[in-house]
């Protein structure tokens, strides 16, 4: 029950405050009625494509050029929720989920494609909408298979790579892959099954943690969102899915190596050179087709942002004011 004295002397002593001469004064209530709207904060959007929404991060103004970060399993575009900001004041930031990641829709594996092709498909679809013809592109594992397959359908829409831990290369795909491909061999249910054990909390946060420097310093927010998604009934399924379809990439990476070779796009390479799902094997290869690229290997594991989110946004900056047309 509300207490009638204590309301009426709080609402005593809020009414001396407003009637006071300093409290318009006050700085700590000055309102600016004219402020400007921080271009560099994040707003949340999203798109109906084939009739699944499509969730994603935007920032900066649209009218400069235009990065497209792409993100890997089992995050979501959550795993750039601080690059954003650092490269929306000069830059237009869009960062999308897929389907079963994120804030997008998760329809049933049953209902859906779940494909690297589907995916890119619907991120061209997203930047068709948002009028961006061209853009450069942050490719970080899952991401780097559908930014490539982007780049294979329109390479003169891409200004440039940034690769972060994202395979194109077979030398990229050691021992951790051995049970992925005894999946795509035979795709069977206990093949399948083999490979639920990397979908828990505890592969989970290893995939975060592994290869740094201080794991203590990693924020374990990234865990207990991943793992919340993880854990919706019918995810495992999805994961499974994308698991299966990541071997039809495998035979895409001559292509793509093609159109390297062919349009040079302008590439930096920020890698962690400690990851055990993608480790450094698959970063040397792209500086044989590439030859305008950057090359740095970096002291940390699978998810380089963590630890070297200040480092990668400050090397971003400098490729990307060199190499985008202001």
């Amino acid at each position: 029950m509300t207490n009638p004295i204590k309301s009426a002397l709080c609402a005593s002593l809020l009414a001396l405050t407003l009637a006071s001469p300093n409290f318009a004064a006050s700085p700590a209530f000055a309102v600016e009625t004219n402020a400007v709207i921080d271009v560099t904060q994040t707003s949340f959007h999203s798109e109906i494509i084939d009739g699944i929404r499509i969730a994603y991060r935007e920032a900066g103004d649209p009218a400069k050029p235009t990065i497209l970060l792409l993100h890997g399993f089992p995050t979501s575009s959550h795993m750039f929720r601080n690059l954003i900001p650092e490269l929306a004041a000069n830059y237009h930031v869009i960062a999308p989920d897929y389907p079963g990641f994120g804030a997008s829709d998760m329809p049933l594996a049953e209902e859906f494609d779940y494909s690297f092709a589907k995916v890119a498909e619907m991120m061209t679809t997203l930047l068709d909408r948002k009028n961006v013809n061209n853009y450069a592109v942050y490719l970080m594992d899952y991401g780097a298979p559908v930014g490539f397959r982007m780049f294979a359908q329109h390479p003169e829409r891409v200004s440039g790579f940034i690769i972060q831990n994202g395979n194109a290369y077979e030398e990229g795909l050691r021992e951790f892959w051995d049970p992925i491909k005894a999946y795509w061999a035979e795709p069977s249910a206990k093949n399948g099954d083999a490979l639920r054990g990397f979908l828990g909390m505890e592969a989970t946060k290893w995939q975060f943690t592994h290869g740094t420097q201080n794991p203590d310093a990693i924020s374990p927010d990234n865990f207990w969102h991943v793992q919340y998604l993880l854990d919706r009934p019918g995810n495992q399924e999805v994961q499974l899915a994308m698991f299966l379809d990541y071997g039809t990439n495998v035979a895409e990476y001559p292509k793509w190596q093609a159109l390297f070779r062919e349009y040079q796009p302008p590439t930096l390479l920020m890698w962690g050179k400690n990851d055990h799902i993608f480790p450094a094997d698959g970063a040397h290869p792209y500086k044989r087709d590439l030859n305008n690229i950057e090359f740095h290997l970096l002291d940390t594991g699978h998810f380089a942002l963590e630890e070297f989110g200040i480092y990668i946004a400050a090397g971003m900056i400098e490729f990307l004011d060199r190499n985008t047309n202001q």
